[in-house]
């Protein structure tokens, strides 16, 4: 079969959005189906790297202004894919709300969370503007609607009236490799986390709830001068610069640092020396770092909201985001706990084995027949026999 991926939020820092599309491509183009990789944009060219890794799969490059191609299918649904790859497919898969505009293949779209759906404050200007009206547009006309949790499903068919039989669950996966270096086991329980650092990983947004985050730091080293430091790793959009600002001045001055957008060898390696992770986002549709975390035996602190506590399970402490103070307990009762922290990094580690990208690509393949069999029943046209997962 032939599927297409539009690999375009992976061209620059590879968030969770961009992580997901790069990997998905990655896994499906090893199997027997014809895997083409859409980019399209004025400067941004795909990495060698990341080409190198998608040797097996047809790479489609235009270089059209991202804005422009974006306008131009949100206002008009044209062009389509087909149009500028000069290739027909028999699935399209848009790893946003935004469905890719074909002329005859079924159409697959990724939800990630609708926060920006309720908090259109924390979304970045496009997404604010663009998104609401085409999440329920897509939703409505997919043949199979993606969600990396359980969470997201739920809030997808309740708020916008998706079928749940057109909802599939593909949880996200861990980047190869990761597994090869376990935590070292060796170090005394009493060890663990001294002189290692306390980690945040992710983009440094409103929804993150980095200046919460800030606030319950700074209780705790007003309460504990010896606590280490806190590592911040992530892009930072313009809204940031307050929260940059403030880890250059007293008291968190010396105390925060922010190391920006970090990836390979030098990311695994922020997460084998930390203490732990603390993610207290406001939402979060799946929670990458948190699986990251878990995967290397690092305890995590996340929030009760979104689908945090459904990565974590039992692997975590789970706070309220909005209250400060918990954050602060719990990051100080994990330092304080050495077999607390071992016992939840241990639990963290057997939960991570269930996640792999090539279960995430069976479940996306899964989706994508149920997309066949929806746009047949549809139009009218048979599907391809085959077609099998």
């Amino acid at each position: 079969m032939r599927f297409l991926l539009d690999y375009r939020p992976a061209l620059r820092e590879r968030t969770g959005v961009g992580e997901f599309v790069h990997q998905l491509a990655r896994v499906l183009a090893m199997g027997p189906d014809e895997v083409t990789v859409f980019s399209a944009s004025w400067k941004d060219r795909l990495d060698p790297r990341a080409a190198v890794e998608l040797s097996r799969a047809r790479i489609v490059d235009r270089r059209i202004p991202v804005r422009l191609l974006n306008a131009a299918w949100l206002r008009a649904g044209w062009p389509s894919v087909e149009q500028l790859c000069g290739r027909r497919f028999d699935v399209v898969h848009s790893p946003n709300p935004v469905a890719l505009p074909t002329r005859e293949a079924a159409s697959v779209i990724t939800v990630h969370d609708l926060d920006f759906l309720d908090h259109p404050e924390r979304a970045w200007a496009e997404m604010r503007r663009d998104y609401p009206a085409a999440v329920r547009a897509g939703a409505s006309k997919a043949d199979a609607v993606v969600v990396p949790s359980q969470h997201t499903a739920e809030q997808v068919v309740g708020r916008l009236g998706v079928p749940a039989d057109r909802v599939f669950v593909c949880p996200l996966g861990l980047p190869p490799g990761w597994t090869d270096l376990p935590r070292p086991e060796a170090v005394p329980a009493r060890d663990r986390t001294a002189g290692r650092h306390l980690l945040f990983v992710g983009t440094l947004t409103a929804r993150k709830n980095v200046g919460g985050l800030l606030d319950a730091y700074q209780q705790v080293v007003a309460q504990n001068p010896d606590a280490p430091r806190l590592v911040m790793a992530g892009g930072a959009q313009p809204e940031a610069a307050r929260w940059l600002e403030r880890i250059g001045a007293p008291p968190l001055a010396g105390r925060v640092q922010y190391v920006g957008y970090v990836t390979g060898e030098r990311r695994r390696t922020l997460f084998l020396e930390a203490a732990m992770l603390v993610l207290p986002s406001f939402d979060e549709g799946f929670g990458l770092p948190v699986l990251e975390a878990m995967a290397l035996g690092v305890p995590v602190v996340v929030s009760n909201r979104g689908a945090l506590p459904e990565v974590a399970g039992d692997a975590g402490l789970v706070v309220d985001p909005d209250q400060h103070g918990q954050i602060a307990e719990a990051i100080t009762r994990l330092l304080a706990d050495p077999p607390l922290a071992v016992r939840l990094g241990s639990a963290g580690r057997e939960r991570a084995r269930a996640y792999s990208w090539e279960r995430t690509a069976a479940l996306i393949r899964e989706a994508y027949a149920s997309a066949l069999a929806q746009r047949a029943s549809r139009t009218g046209r048979g599907t391809r026999d085959r077609f099998s997962v």
